[in-house]
């Protein structure tokens, strides 16, 4: 009998519990590949599971975590073989199957994407689907036709795990980046980053009006609600915004003024269940998009131990940038 250490979360009278545990990998799930799990990371999601602030756990018990790189360790599925390097961004995991924050996983070989050549194990989770998240948000306005030349990007949450990718990848890319924050003492960090400006989170807060002042070309915004709002409000004639996240809300308290009389627009990126040639792209662009030195001074590495003080404190929006989960 073989176990192994997992962060698990079990159902209790009150809610849920996590907590450190040994594992049977007699109970792992069906899958054709088995994985030796070698980072993950924290995303707001996992947060949320963690501590039991949101139903994102469907089934009991449940392993953590929502995305891992590691090495596969044996394989029935004809496109992996033992050695494979791999990464797995959503598709349930963590929620509806047997998670990340464990030495070993067992999952389906079409949900794994090879790790690039030029990305570790390490880098892929100091990405995480935060990283990725933002790099299909960029790819989005890419193909709204979003240059630029179009104008300055906005966005918000800028010293999260969404927004700080975001600010670092679209600087490279040569865009002047709004970071806007209800943080400024992160005012350095975002501009060590590439952001060309700081915008107190004042300024997209309040009652939405249905237009206001342009400002911004687009946007990039894991914050939702109000935030959102005022966001959409504020962009330039056939600019557009793409929502990724839902930190401050998941309702949306604006009007079509934007869209029928600015001819704005609003794209949806989802992350979870994203078909996987969209997948493959982003991570091609993210080995060769996102600074290196950049994504190492916005993470920092934690050990499966400490995960239930970084979920409390990311779901609190204390946390800046990423977090890397070593596993083992």
């Amino acid at each position: 009998m073989t176990t192994f250490k997992a962060m698990v979360i079990e159902k209790t009278e009150s809610g849920t519990k996590a907590a450190l545990a040994d594992f049977d990998e007699a109970n792992l799930m069906d899958g054709d590949v088995t994985v030796r799990v070698e980072y993950s990371t924290v995303n707001y999601k996992d947060g949320l599971a963690i501590t039991g602030k949101a139903p994102v756990v469907r089934r009991f018990p449940m392993i953590a975590g929502v995305d891992f790189a590691g090495t596969v360790e044996a394989s029935s599925h004809p496109k992996w073989k033992a050695g494979d390097k791999v990464i797995l961004n959503g598709w349930g995991l963590g929620e509806t199957h047997l998670g990340a924050y464990a030495e070993k996983a067992r999952v389906k070989g079409d949900w794994l994407v090879r790790l690039p050549a030029g990305i570790s194990t390490r880098d892929a989770m100091a990405i995480g689907t935060a990283g990725y998240t933002a790099m299909l948000c960029v790819m989005a306005l890419e193909k709204h036709g979003l240059t630029p030349a179009s104008g300055p990007i906005a966005v918000t949450g800028a010293a999260g795990g969404v927004g700080s990718v975001a600010v670092a990848i679209l600087s490279k890319l040569g865009f002047s980046v709004s970071a806007t924050t209800g943080r400024p003492e992160q005012a350095d960090y975002l501009k060590s980053l590439g952001a060309s400006e700081i915008v107190e989170r004042a300024a997209l807060a309040g009652t939405p009006k249905p237009l206001a002042k342009e400002r911004w070309a687009g946007g990039i915004d894991s914050v939702g609600s109000t935030t959102l709002a005022n966001l959409l409000s504020m962009i330039r004639y056939g600019g557009a915004v793409a929502a990724c996240g839902l930190a401050g809300g998941m309702d949306l308290p604006a009007s079509v003024a934007p869209f029928i009389l600015r001819g704005v627009c609003l794209l949806g990126i989802d992350s979870v269940m994203c078909p996987l040639p969209k997948r493959e792209e982003a991570w091609k662009r993210l080995e060769t998009d996102l600074d290196r030195q950049k994504l190492a001074a916005m993470t920092r590495e934690i050990g499966l131990s400490e995960l239930p003080e970084v979920a409390a404190a990311i779901v609190a929006g204390q946390v800046r940038g990423r977090v890397v989960v070593k596993i083992g």
